[in-house]
């Protein structure tokens, strides 16, 4: 059976979704129709409630606990959406950390957790998306990047800046790899969002900012719900900057 517009029956997978961009993201999809499996995780209380809007607002929607960054996560969160509402036809790699220093003070540590988090996680969560997306010749997967690496550099953000360039060139390869299969690959870079991932870095650059104040979750999740849409069919390796006009 078909669902909306003619496209087929399966859910969105949205990481990091229970508060900020993801949480908007996942509300919007909803909004849209997809069965929506809201990963987190730590956040169960706000992943909880972004399920309550989106069921009261007559969506469907799952919480789904995991960290991304664990090897394991990837084939056990879309195992669960599957089984409860088909195959994962949208994907959004949303989940990110930060661990800011200037270079000489960023440990491995700090460097792996924010690369494993932001980059290794959202390629094994892709990879395992790719078949059903092929199989069903219908596919929408949106990265979520920043202007921070791909767009401009950011004193004290080495990790954070290579783990979402690489998203961006990631995106651009696989969009190549899969563009004639009915699968689109596409990021979103945010500028400066009112999140709580922006907290301490809002002042420098809010004076930057053609537009003259931060954005909102919502705007950014607007981007998203376009790519995943029918009518962004033939959008594919795109790096769309949402920002106010700070990198313009």
């Amino acid at each position: 059976m078909g669902g909306m517009n003619g496209r087929p029956d399966g859910s969105a997978l949205v990481t990091g979704a229970s508060r900020g961009i993801g949480a908007a993201i996942a509300k919007a999809l909803a909004r849209e129709g997809w069965p929506v499996g809201v990963n987190y995780r730590t956040d169960e209380d706000g992943a909880n409630a972004v399920v309550d809007a989106i069921t009261k607002a007559g969506g469907r929607a799952k919480a789904l606990q995991g960290d991304v960054a664990d090897p394991g996560t990837a084939d056990a969160l879309f195992s669960a959406l599957e089984e409860e509402f088909g195959p994962v036809l949208v994907l959004v790699n949303n989940a990110g950390v930060r661990a800011d220093g200037l270079a000489p003070m960023i440990d491995d540590d700090d460097w792996d957790r924010v690369v494993d988090t932001n980059l290794s996680a959202a390629f094994r969560l892709t990879r395992r998306a790719l078949r059903p997306m092929i199989r069903s010749r219908y596919g929408r997967i949106v990265n979520i990047a920043s202007i921070v690496g791909a767009v401009r550099g950011n004193a004290g953000q080495a990790n954070y800046a290579a783990s979402k360039a690489g998203l961006v060139a990631m995106t651009r390869t696989v969009a190549a790899e899969v563009a004639r299969r009915g699968v689109t690959v596409n990021a979103v870079a945010p500028g400066l969002i009112e999140t709580d991932m922006t907290e301490g870095i809002a002042d420098n650059l809010l004076e930057h900012v053609p537009a003259q104040r931060a954005g909102t979750p919502e705007e950014v999740a607007e981007c998203v719900r376009f790519l995943a849409s029918d009518g962004a069919a033939y959008v594919t390796g795109v790096c769309l900057t949402v920002d106010g006009g700070l990198t313009a």
